[in-house]
């Protein structure tokens, strides 16, 4: 398991198979030098170069960097794995060990070595291919023959059984290179079509990417002025509260004095007519006392009983 995991992480993004003087760019993503060097050249086209792990863009072709450290992990890692894990598959005819097929037989359902296949038959029925899977993912999982056809209503790589008396019986079939190479075309023809799809919507993330940070950037600008404006706003009605209260201040005090000022006069004229009113009451006396011919003893003597106040 651990060495699956460590296969996994020495592949290539691009080729998908272990590294291959491995170079890495600015973002740290690592890449075959022939296949990233192949994606550069395609992206050479439209002038934007990017990473084809994590979209990293840059404005000009980026420099490739060795990666001496994962190229010395990689080879070690390849020289102790067994030869059989290249392909999956293992001469039929060498029990004794494992050893790895050259080519497969359709007819004799067997995957032969170099050496099985020096003195394997070369009748034109003994039909060789590349073992790149097992013989049994080439059988049909009902009549367990080899599937040699390809049933285009359902879409299924059938055997010869299944065309004649199966499920697929008068379905419209092909051979199945045929079908294969006709698949190939169509992915062939598709791929401009897809390459061409995927530059337009990388150029169309890199375009909103820019919207949203001129749009960050016009936010923050925004959000910094109105900051400012009601700071500024804060500062001015703190002055105008302050002008407002000492204005009450001042009036209040201004009115405090006036009635100050009243009160002194009014205080003053009270005094006066405190002073009339006794002037008069002596006046009263006085002229009481004559009327009465009263004596100046007498006069004395009322004057002492009421002092003046």
């Amino acid at each position: 398991m651990a060495s699956a995991d460590l296969s996994k992480e020495l592949e290539c993004p691009v080729c998908l198979s272990s590294y291959t003087d491995p170079v890495n760019l600015r973002c740290g993503h690592n890449f075959c030098r022939g296949c990233i060097d192949r994606v550069l050249d395609t992206q050479e086209e439209s002038g934007v170069y990017s990473c084809p792990e994590c979209r990293d863009a840059y404005k000009a072709r980026p420099a490739l960097q060795r990666n001496i450290a994962l190229r010395k992990i990689a080879e070690h890692f390849l020289s102790t794995q067994p030869e059989q894990e290249e392909t999956g598959v293992c001469c039929t005819y060498c029990i004794h060990s494992a050893v790895p097929a050259d080519m497969s037989c359709l007819l004799c359902d067997a995957s032969l070595c170099d050496n099985h296949l020096r003195v394997h038959s070369k009748a034109p029925e003994h039909v060789l291919c590349v073992p790149n899977t097992p013989l049994e993912n080439r059988k049909c999982s009902v009549h367990k023959r080899i599937l040699e056809y390809y049933c285009t209503e359902d879409a299924a790589c059938i055997c010869v059984s299944c065309r004649l008396d199966g499920e697929h019986w008068g379905h419209q079939v092909e051979m199945l290179d045929e079908a294969s190479e006709k698949k190939k075309k169509k992915l062939r023809n598709d791929l401009p079509k897809l390459m061409a799809e995927t530059e337009e919507a990388e150029k169309r993330v890199q375009s909103l990417e820019e919207c949203r940070r001129i749009a960050k950037e016009k936010a923050n600008c925004e959000s910094e002025r109105v900051t400012a404006l009601f700071r500024h706003i804060r500062r001015q009605l703190d002055d105008l509260e302050k002008r407002v209260l000492s204005d009450i201040i001042r009036q209040a005090e201004q009115v405090s004095q006036s009635y100050n000022d009243i009160i002194q006069q009014l205080e003053i004229k009270k005094e006066e007519l405190s002073r009339k009113m006794h002037d008069k009451k002596i006046a009263l006396w006085v002229d009481k006392s004559q009327n009465r011919k009263e004596t100046p003893e007498r006069f004395e003597y009322s004057q002492d009983k009421h002092p003046s106040t």
